[in-house]
């Protein structure tokens, strides 16, 4: 049974984004093998320790909710601080980095790359002559815009992921000096797709920064499917794996942060989809309930409802072989 979580001030992110991990059975797989810490203070201070913890009391069921209250405390001792208004896709980075830093198994640690961790190469090619540069770097989350360079809405979470391996061409004050002819040229730049994890996350770029400093909340609507292959979206030249990578670009909607409020100010709740019950729950705070997919509809988004659930980060499964 789903059990929810109390809001100890604030942490409406921190809960939300901890039924996210403690949800997936990949991850809670590699959180009941960690090394136990030898003493009372290490496992105090020792992240992934007490979320396995929280993960066990949760599991007892004896309560519709309970208090993150330990691993809270744990987390202070690390600089996240409660009463704190977080980003999502922030907070996840520095809780998935706690979790890397303090598993001390490297079998372990390694798993957790492999389940989360998104590898891009990014070419950059002279328009003067063959000089051609590209790295690989690797991601957690892929930041996807909503708006395109001329602030026109991206229609669909397909837009979206497209826009983003769309290649740009850096001229004028853009331009990149050249090694090969001596001076500065137009350059293109391209993303290419390399290799995608077994849980895929996707940041939307709702927030963005005005020309008056301040921060502004994208609302309109952003249609995001239940299934996702990303062979259909992604040309071949965004891409840059072989076949038996590419077989394995198929996901399903596995769950979905949303905010609702203002930029300045708001809250978060998480959708999840249950991967024993293939059913849908809403996850607020202390509050558990299940929903169809018409209800995770309703965070696609409507412009100029910045109040209303918003989804912000959408992680994805990988569809099981049939």
């Amino acid at each position: 049974e789903a059990i929810g979580l109390y809001n100890l001030g604030e942490s409406c992110c921190l809960n939300s984004l901890l039924q996210v991990f403690l949800m997936n059975i990949h991850f809670t797989g590699i959180l009941r093998r960690i090394t136990v810490p030898p003493s009372p203070a290490q496992r105090r201070n020792n992240v992934p320790y007490q979320m396995l913890l929280l993960l066990e009391k949760m599991q007892r069921g004896k309560c519709k909710a309970v208090a993150p209250m330990d691993l809270a405390c744990c987390l202070i001792e690390h600089r996240v601080k409660l009463l704190v208004q977080y980003d999502a896709a922030q907070l996840f980075l520095t809780l998935w980095n706690l979790l890397k830093k303090q598993m001390k198994k490297p079998e372990l640690v390694e798993e957790l790359s492999d389940l989360y961790t998104i590898c891009i190469q990014e070419h950059l090619a002279c328009q003067n002559c063959s000089f051609e540069i590209k790295s690989n770097s690797t991601m957690l989350t892929l930041p996807l815009p909503v708006l395109d360079a001329n602030s026109q809405r991206l229609k669909t979470l397909e837009d979206s992921l497209q826009y983003f391996f769309h290649p740009e061409l850096l001229t004028g004050e853009n331009m990149c000096f050249c090694q090969q002819c001596g001076r500065e040229t137009t350059f293109v730049q391209s993303m290419k797709l390399v290799h995608l994890p077994q849980t895929l996350t996707l940041h939307l770029k709702r927030f963005c920064f005005e020309r008056s400093s301040r921060t502004q909340k994208l609302s309109h609507n952003l249609p995001f499917p239940q299934e996702l292959d990303f062979n259909e979206v992604l040309t071949e030249n965004q891409c840059q794996a072989d076949d038996s990578e590419k077989a394995t670009w198929q996901y399903e909607l596995f769950a979905v942060v949303a905010h609702s409020g203002s930029s300045s100010y708001g809250h978060y709740c998480a959708y999840i989809r249950s991967l024993t019950e293939c059913k849908w729950y809403c996850f607020n705070d202390s509050q558990v309930w299940q929903v169809l997919w018409d209800d995770v509809k309703c965070t696609y988004g409507r412009s100029n409802l910045y109040w209303r659930e918003t989804a912000y980060l959408l992680i994805y499964m990988k569809k099981q072989p049939q």
